[in-house]
Parts: structure tokens; sequence; C-alpha cells
């Protein structure tokens, strides 16, 4: 059986991530073997095998975490889902998109605009899903209906709630602890723009102390989950502190989700030398990719019109 001095000069290619990586036990001795939850590189039969391991694995674990971390980190999240109307790609841009607060269904401007078009007087602004009939903009009725979809875990209720809260609409009174609650609810279920109001919470301390690490955590998650505000935002902090390579990458993913910001971002980074004119000709080609992607004629026209939704 191995000892720790015996084990001083394993790394992780000749670890056997089958048994203990500090006394040897393995999975065959009916031994429950946990991997390290940093960098997943090694297994420990118990917490003090894990503890006396630690001081000959700490350097490899940390650089094998953050290369995970950075895998993660900029991986292209996945587009918006299409609309359910036209089946086009929704925009990114929430001004792109109408939140349906009766149904929970998300549709775009353009089949939004479309179907008030083509509506009746009487008809005008009912759901044309389920033909629930508008409300007054302010009423109570608006916190009935995202209490209502909050009950079916409806991540975009749960996060619009929020900011009802932190904005003090439709007769509710302001509670930072309150807004701070739904966005962390909703943001377990994968909102984006929740993990982006707490980011900038802990940026400008509102409703908690301010903490600049679980700000850059939050905006981290909100930009893999595809909020390209915070992705813009990542780059900024990045080339602010020099990283310029991974500053180019965040404004190179955020640019393929359509913002237009990173792709300014990019040119500058060109002429100052930070990136190459293949790197600026491609976020171009990604940028022209996006908007063929979410184009159509009815939001053209809706774009030109503007019209005031019910449900928005």
């Amino acid at each position: 059986m191995p000892t720790n001095t015996q084990d001083m000069s394993n790394t992780s290619e000749n670890i056997n991530i089958s048994t203990c990586a500090n006394c040897g036990k393995g999975e065959e001795a009916d031994i429950n073997l946990k991997s390290c939850n940093a960098c997943m590189m090694v297994k420990y039969c118990s917490r003090d095998c894990q503890i006396a391991h630690r001081p000959q694995h700490k350097n490899e674990c940390k650089k094998k975490a953050k290369e995970l971390h950075d895998e993660k980190l900029f991986k292209q999240p996945p587009p918006r889902e299409d609309c359910p109307i036209c089946m086009i790609r929704l925009p990114t841009l929430a001004t792109g998109s109408v939140y349906m607060d009766c149904c929970g269904k998300i549709i775009c401007r353009g089949c939004a605009h479309a179907f008030q078009s083509r509506a009746t007087k009487k008809e005008h602004g009912f759901c044309p899903f389920c033909r629930t009939p508008p409300i007054k903009s302010g009423s109570e009725e608006t916190i009935k209906r995202f209490k209502k979809r909050m009950e079916l875990n409806d991540s975009q209720a749960i996060h619009k709630l929020g900011c009802v809260y932190r904005d003090g609409m439709y007769g509710i009174p302001q509670d930072s602890a309150k807004a701070l609650e739904l966005w962390h609810r909703a943001a377990e279920l994968g909102r984006a723009g929740s993990y982006h109001n707490i980011g900038h919470a802990y940026r400008i301390g509102y409703g908690v102390e301010i903490n600049e690490k679980k700000a850059a955590n939050n905006n981290e998650l909100a930009a893999m989950a595809g909020s390209m505000e915070s992705r813009n935002s990542l780059g900024l902090l990045e080339g602010n502190a020099g990283n310029f390579d991974r500053a180019l990458k965040h404004f190179m993913i955020a640019v393929r989700d359509g913002a237009l910001d990173s792709l300014e971002k990019v040119k500058h980074l060109y002429e100052i030398g930070y990136a190459t004119k293949d790197d600026y000709a491609k976020a171009l080609r990604s940028y022209q990719e996006y908007l063929g992607e979410i184009k159509s004629n009815q939001r053209d026209k809706a774009a030109a019109f503007k019209d005031e939704w019910k449900y928005f």
C-alpha cells in the first residue's frame, strides 16, 4: 500500500482515479471514493485523506480547476428559443420580444405587432395563445398574474416580480430584500437577467454589502446563461485589467448574440493592436449572421411602428 511519501511524485497523468490519491485504497475494496470537487482529477476515500494530500495536490488542482472554469465560461451559450408563432429565433435584446404574463409565452415583437394589426377593436390586446383580455397598465391584476405564473416556476414571472419590488411598481412598495429573494429564485431556474441583477446589486451595494467577488461570480453566471450585457461587462473588466486575450473572447461571444457594443470593442482592440484583422472580420460575420437569423418583414414593420403592447 503506497504511503504519503510515495505519492509525492504523483501527477494527474499517473494517478489512478479508481483509487484514493492519498492512501491507494481502491473501489474494489468497497471503498466509496469521492472526486475532488474543484478539479475532478483525483478521488479520495475520506476527508482526512483529502486534507493529507492537499499540499502536493493544490497547485495542480488550482490550475485544472481554472481550466475547467474557463472552458465553461468561454463556451458560446445556446441561442434564445424560436418565437412560437413565426418560428424565427427570438432577438437577444429584451425590446425585441414580448412576455405574455397570462400564459407565460414569449413571442417576437414582429408577431405581436402583426397580431395587433389584424385584431378587431374588440379583440385588440387579447393574448394570441390563450385569448386572455388585456389589463390596465399599472393594474394590480399584473401582480396577480405574475404570482399565478410563479406557482408554475415561471422564471420570467419571478424575475419580473423582483423588478417590481426593486422599482416599487403597481402599488407595491420598494423592497430590496424581496427583490433579491425573487432574483435568487429565478436565477436558480436559469434566468440570466436575475444573475445579472444580483451581480449588479453586489457591485453597488443594493440591499447587500458591496462584494466584488460575488458581483463577478454572478456576472459570470449571467454570461454563461446567455446575458450579453454581462458578457460585455466581463470583456470590459478583462480589458481594463490588461487581459486583452480574455477580453476579446468575451466580446466575440457577445457579438454572436447580437451585442453591437461588443462589436465596437473588437474594432477598438484591432485598432490598438490587441486583435487581428481576421478577428475583426470574424466578428463582423458573426454579427451579420445574428441579424440574418432574427430578421423578418414583420419585425421590420414592428420596429418602424412604435406600438405599445399591453403584455410587455
